[in-house]
């Protein structure tokens, strides 16, 4: 790994700069010598690197508070439920035990761009860290269309502390565990609540603090749908033809807008029985969950930008002579633990590190833009040469996402570096089949395949409210469409069934459904009794 720009028979400027010209000397720092050590990092992310970010505030947090950060999904206020004292408790104990380390940091997508730093890192570690979060990582939350359009970084903070007020207002009105009952199921939900495919307006946070306030001026129960109609038996449809019984299906799907993706959106909106406080606080629940969605589609490319820049800010400090070659010696080992990539056949392998496969992608695109092959040139002809790697780098992050990226831009040399092949793996076979090896059809077999792997609609269940009886019994079905085989685990798939009723309020029915075919495969039941018996 290069650490300078300078030629063999160039002598490196720290064999000749004054200690004085040095940010820092060994690894203890003080306010001042970080302030001066940002100052110098911000002076190369903005004036030579050109990033566009947020004002940035650095806070130096001891181990508990970043224990504490961690509890709370890394959030700088949060309400208070008891999965975060849990998930406090076990990190705290893995930590002190030495099973587990601690992030070097914790960066918020927020205005200004909130940065964490250990106030046990040295201050090696300490600028690694700012350049890393509070430019790397606060530019690619700035620029990139999903967060774009998906978050508000203006308003997130205020948002946050409305919730935290709002539900401590709630606890104190309505009892300790009703609020926790509610927020059990919409956290069990979270990930189902989100809206993937469809494309609001930019979520204005001012607008929903304020549309609350209006809410909660009326009650729910002023005008809700699905009390128009009384339940009734299915004898009312038994001389109606199946024609319009269909018609009466579809009428029924497009009143409610159904299919819909979003299950806590729906049931905010739908449910019978819930009061105004309720919605009001699946609504904070799925508007977190909508925040923090677009860094799942985005791991590989946040964390490839964010280690590129770091990369490129220490070694061009140390060209500068602002740092020390011991400095650089500490700083290349925490980065190369943080890009390692565990071989297959290794016990800590767990797949791509997304660090490692971002940021080889990120050098290969500065490579291909200033020193290209011919290979580069026929798979890349539109970047490869061009002379402005910065700026190829910074269209990339601001216009893909984890699966359109590597779909666009995982080239041959880094399969081939990282040792790529792809596997065949059918259930109903014995013998497992490489294929797609190292030649130009198996490059493109690979790529596809890594890129459906980091698609989101892949990686998750596909799961979707289809219908609901309003002129019978109020029962609510969910459908599951099964991909490749892949079932829901069972245990985990009935007790999140149970907060959907829990929070409908009437039968719940799962259907897991073929996604080829359609061809309905198994049906799971719950009933107000087996609800009321949980």
């Amino acid at each position: 790994m290069s650490t300078s720009s300078h030629s063999k028979n160039t002598p490196t400027a720290q064999t000749s700069e004054p200690a004085s010209k040095l940010l820092f000397n060994g690894a203890d720092w003080d306010f001042d010598t970080l302030k001066n050590t940002y100052d110098a990092i911000e002076d190369i992310a903005v004036n030579e690197l050109k990033l566009d970010v947020y004002a940035n505030q650095v806070e130096v947090i001891t181990s508990e508070q970043m224990l504490d950060a961690y509890s709370s999904i890394g959030m700088p206020l949060m309400y208070h439920h008891w999965s975060f004292g849990k998930r406090f408790v076990r990190d705290d104990v893995m930590y002190r035990k030495g099973y587990q380390g601690l992030a070097y940091e914790i960066v918020i997508n927020s205005n200004p761009c909130i940065s964490y730093v250990m106030e046990e890192n040295t201050i090696v570690m300490q600028a690694l860290v700012m350049a890393h979060a509070a430019f790397g990582h606060n530019h690619f939350f700035k620029n990139n269309y999903l967060f774009k359009q998906w978050t508000d970084a203006d308003g997130i903070l205020d948002y946050l502390q409305f919730a935290k007020r709002y539900i401590a207002k709630c606890e104190d009105r309505y009892g300790f565990d009703a609020v926790e009952r509610v927020l059990d199921a919409a956290h069990a939900l979270m990930e189902q609540g989100v809206n993937r495919y469809s494309h609001p307006e930019k979520p204005n946070l001012a607008v929903e603090l304020e549309r609350e306030r209006e809410r909660a001026k009326y009650e729910d129960e002023t005008y809700n749908d699905l009390w128009r109609t009384l339940p009734q038996t299915d004898t009312d449809d038994q001389d109606v033809d199946e024609i319009q019984r269909k018609m009466r299906i579809e009428e029924r799907r497009a009143q409610f807008g159904l299919p819909e993706e979003n299950l806590l959106y729906f049931l905010e909106k739908n449910a019978p029985a819930m009061q105004s406080w309720e919605r009001e606080i699946l609504r904070i629940v799925r508007n977190i969950g909508q925040y923090f969605y677009p860094q799942k589609q985005t791991k590989v490319m946040n964390e490839g930008c964010a280690c590129y820049v770091h990369y490129s800010i220490m070694n061009s400090l140390y060209d500068k002579g602002l740092v020390s070659e011991g400095a650089m010696m500490e700083f290349i080992d925490s980065h190369s633990r943080v890009v390692f990539q565990a071989e297959f056949d290794d016990q800590r392998y767990s797949g791509f590190n997304p660090y490692a496969l971002g940021f080889a992608m990120m050098q290969d695109i500065h490579r291909m833009c200033v020193d290209p092959t011919d290979e580069d040139r026929k798979w890349f002809p539109d970047i490869a040469g061009n002379g402005e790697p910065v700026e190829t780098l910074k269209d990339a992050w601001a216009n893909y996402r984890d699966e359109s990226f590597i779909l666009q831009f995982l080239s041959p040399k880094v399969m081939r570096d990282m040792r790529m092949f792809m596997i065949d793996d059918q259930s109903a076979s014995p013998h497992l089949e490489v294929a797609a090896i190292h030649d130009d059809n198996g490059y493109r077999r690979v790529r596809r395949s890594l890129a459906r792997m980091h698609d989101v609609s892949v990686r998750e269940p596909d799961m979707q409210i289809v219908d609901v009886d309003i002129r019978g019994n109020r029962q609510l079905y969910v459908q599951h469409t099964e991909h490749e085989g892949i079932r829901l685990e069972k245990a985990e798939a009935e007790m999140t069934l149970g907060y959907i009723g829990q929070l409908w309020g009437y039968g719940v029915t799962l259907q897991a459904i073929d996604y080829k075919t359609g061809e309905i495969l198994h049906e799971t039941n719950y009933t107000p009794d087996d609800l009321s018996a949980a």
